[in-house]
């Protein structure tokens, strides 16, 4: 009986997923925007407002979410650095040239307005239903 339950959620695991009849196929993109400009916080959180009401919010009208973060990592030379930074995802039925165009002007933006190197992004399919 004690190998059967570790057994048993072992096979659980491999079961294929259960889709909604009422879900779709969807695109997930989440962009990592670090707020220091050199070693100091220069993207407030008023300024990011700016940013989403005059960059953002005009190309992605059909909407998004974002939340503050802090991210860490270990730079070139070993040492561990910490950085506050702001998420933004999106949710798309698809990926499409339109809206792939729109989170590249967002990040270029992004980083042109803010002085940074880089904007990270991840794109994960999945599905989703409401």
């Amino acid at each position: 009986m004690r190998l059967s339950v570790p057994v048993l959620l072992l096979l659980c695991g491999c079961a294929p997923a259960i889709h909604s009849s009422a879900s779709q196929q969807i695109v997930t993109e989440r962009l990592y925007f670090g707020r220091n400009i050199g070693d100091t916080l220069g993207v407030s959180d008023s300024v990011w407002a700016v940013f989403v009401k005059d960059v953002v919010s005009t190309r992605l009208p059909a909407g998004f979410t974002f939340w503050t973060a802090e991210g860490a990592w270990r730079d070139s030379s070993g040492r561990a650095t910490r950085e506050p930074s702001f998420v933004l995802e999106v949710v798309h039925p698809h990926r499409s040239a339109a809206s792939d165009s729109a989170i590249v002007a967002i990040i270029a933006e992004y980083k042109r307005r803010f002085s940074q190197q880089s904007v990270l992004r991840v794109v994960t399919a999945g599905r989703a239903s409401f």
